[in-house]
């Protein structure tokens, strides 16, 4: 690897670290925004509006994607994602100044949600920028293992988000982090996009865009080359169901899902639960790169749709085991107690709930909403028409008042059942950052480390493969959209509509056949359909 090309990956890279960054500072402080920003409403609906608002920046990816990936085909690369990280970082740094909602009303929360679509655009031009870039600098034979380094920048952006918050809520403590201390990772994000911005106007353009360009091949309409061109949208269409669909249910698993899993599901505090996230990416990012420079040698394919098969068959063997280290009482416990909701079927309706918006009032959902949001294994069975509702743990009636916020009968049932209160004990917990030696510790984070493995193998080579699979003209345009639409709809919607399965069945682990079926159709439809790219010359128009 010569110094320009190392410049050039270095460069890419760092500024889209510091998009992804900037993306998940949001949701990592996605309650304590709630509180800032909606606290006209109670907490349980500013919560909703505050994942809303951060479900809106994924929702928005594709846009960003077709409108920035057209004046990247026209424009350029490098003008392109010059202006995707102002926007970004400029958006990120006014989240750090805006007033809330108690100083201004409802400006507040109107002005964060632009912002947050704002963010959302900008990523959906960034990722597609960075990686045709850094392709389109790579020698033939090393694109895998030369945009490997750009696959690695949304974890190392997830890590560098939770590193500062965490030191941030260390240096001010839980109080004045709440109030005003949560505005300093945004502010901090000026820093990041002055060093970006300086290194990114230090850039040339793409060669294979220049001489393209030059040569006055350019494409004067990308979005209809792209879309409206059957021969190049059946490709378009490939990448997504047979490519970035599963490489965006597995990767979110891995990293998001697993997070949200150790703490709403297992009880786990949250800054133990972070932690162990992060020690699991600490350990696990390298292998990015391996898997990417693996990919010059035996192919692209193999390795992203073996990713997503393993995955599929091992998700619910593995969060089980995950289970059985992290909060043991509680599968003691779902194995051990039979709880049964018995009601009407007429009073009983559907709790699928993904986006957070529903309220239930029928005392059968409040009931088994309840008992979904305390990690119970639940059944339903229908009692005579015209019946109350009921709750049964292990062949005892419990008595049953409306559950929408707390039912302490059935609180105390369920605890005197063998389920574990928050902070039991048993449920593991680390006393400091490298508190990880611990038999305990090292198990759950040795499983997540599985996990992210997984994520590597599906991530490291796709942005090779998608570049590999687009002319020059479209390239940008094409593989951008359906890289976020797999990442940003099928990947970012996984963990609310996962844990909405898991409230609908009582089961913990039903939410992981969201992940495991995209990912088997990934593996299927990628291994008879999607063409293996690594030999492909992507200098042609």
């Amino acid at each position: 690897m010569t110094k320009d090309e190392r410049f050039v990956i270095l460069a890419s890279s760092l500024g889209t670290v510091f998009e992804w960054y900037d993306f998940y500072l949001y949701g990592s402080l996605a309650s304590i925004i709630g509180a800032q920003f909606f606290s006209a409403y109670p907490p349980a609906t500013r919560d909703i509006f505050a994942l809303l608002a951060f479900a809106a920046g994924f929702l928005v990816r594709p846009f960003g994607a077709i409108v920035f990936g057209r004046v990247g085909d026209i424009v350029g690369r490098k003008y392109t994602f010059l202006v995707t990280i102002l926007i970004m970082g400029l958006s990120t740094f006014i989240v750090g100044l805006l007033p809330n909602a108690a100083t201004i009303g409802i400006a507040a929360p109107s002005i964060l949600i632009a912002l947050r679509l704002l963010q959302g655009l900008a990523l959906g031009g960034e990722y597609g920028g960075a990686a045709t870039y850094v392709a389109e600098h790579s020698p033939q034979g090393k694109r895998g293992y030369y945009t490997s380094f750009i696959q690695t920048t949304a974890t190392l952006g997830l890590f560098l988000s939770l590193i500062v918050i965490l030191f941030t809520r260390t240096a001010t403590g839980e109080q004045a982090f709440a109030e005003w201390g949560w505005r300093i990772p945004f502010l901090v994000s000026v820093l990041l996009l002055g060093i970006s911005v300086w290194i990114r106007l230090r850039l040339n353009e793409s060669p294979v865009f220049q001489r393209m360009k030059d040569e006055g091949k350019s494409s004067k309409a990308p979005l209809t080359e792209a879309f409206a061109n059957w021969s190049n949208a059946k490709i378009v269409l490939l990448a997504l169901i047979g490519g970035t669909m599963g490489q965006g249910v597995v990767w979110y698993t891995g990293q998001f899902y697993a997070l949200f899993f150790l703490q709403s599901i297992l009880k786990v505090d949250g800054y133990t639960a972070n932690l162990l996230i992060a020690w699991s990416l600490v350990f696990g990012t390298g292998f990015f790169v391996v898997f990417g420079a693996l990919s010059d040698r035996i192919g692209r394919k193999p390795i992203i749709l073996a990713g997503c098969a393993i995955a599929a068959l091992t998700f619910i063997p593995i969060f089980k085991m995950i289970t059985t280290n992290a909060n043991p009482a509680l599968e003691k416990a779902i194995e051990a107690t039979k709880v049964e909701v018995v009601a009407d079927p007429k009073g009983c309706g559907d709790l699928f709930n993904p986006v957070g918006t529903r309220v239930f009032t029928a005392p059968c959902d409040t009931a088994r909403a309840y008992l979904a949001q305390s990690s119970v294994k639940y059944s339903t069975t229908y009692g005579a028409a015209g019946s109350g509702v009921k709750v049964v743990i292990n062949g005892k009636e419990v008595p049953y008042a409306d559950a929408k916020t707390s039912n302490p009968a059935v609180l105390a049932a369920i605890q005197g059942a063998g389920y574990p209160k928050a902070g039991d004990a048993g449920i593991v917990k680390m006393s400091h950052p490298f508190d990880i030696f611990r038999p305990q510790v090292a198990a759950v984070i040795g499983l997540l480390f599985i996990l992210v493995i997984f994520v590597t193998m599906v991530y490291g080579p796709i942005a090779a493969m998608l570049v590999e699979l687009f002319p020059t003209r479209i390239r940008y345009t094409s593989m951008s959209l359906p890289y976020h639409i797999g990442n940003g709809w099928f990947g970012g919607l996984l963990p609310a509509t996962a844990f909405a399965i898991v409230a609908s069945t009582g089961d913990i682990y039903a939410g992981l056949w969201y992940p495991i079926i995209f990912a088997a159709i990934t593996a299927l439809v990628g291994f008879f359909f999607l063409p293996e790219t690594k030999d492909v010359d992507i200098s042609k128009t």
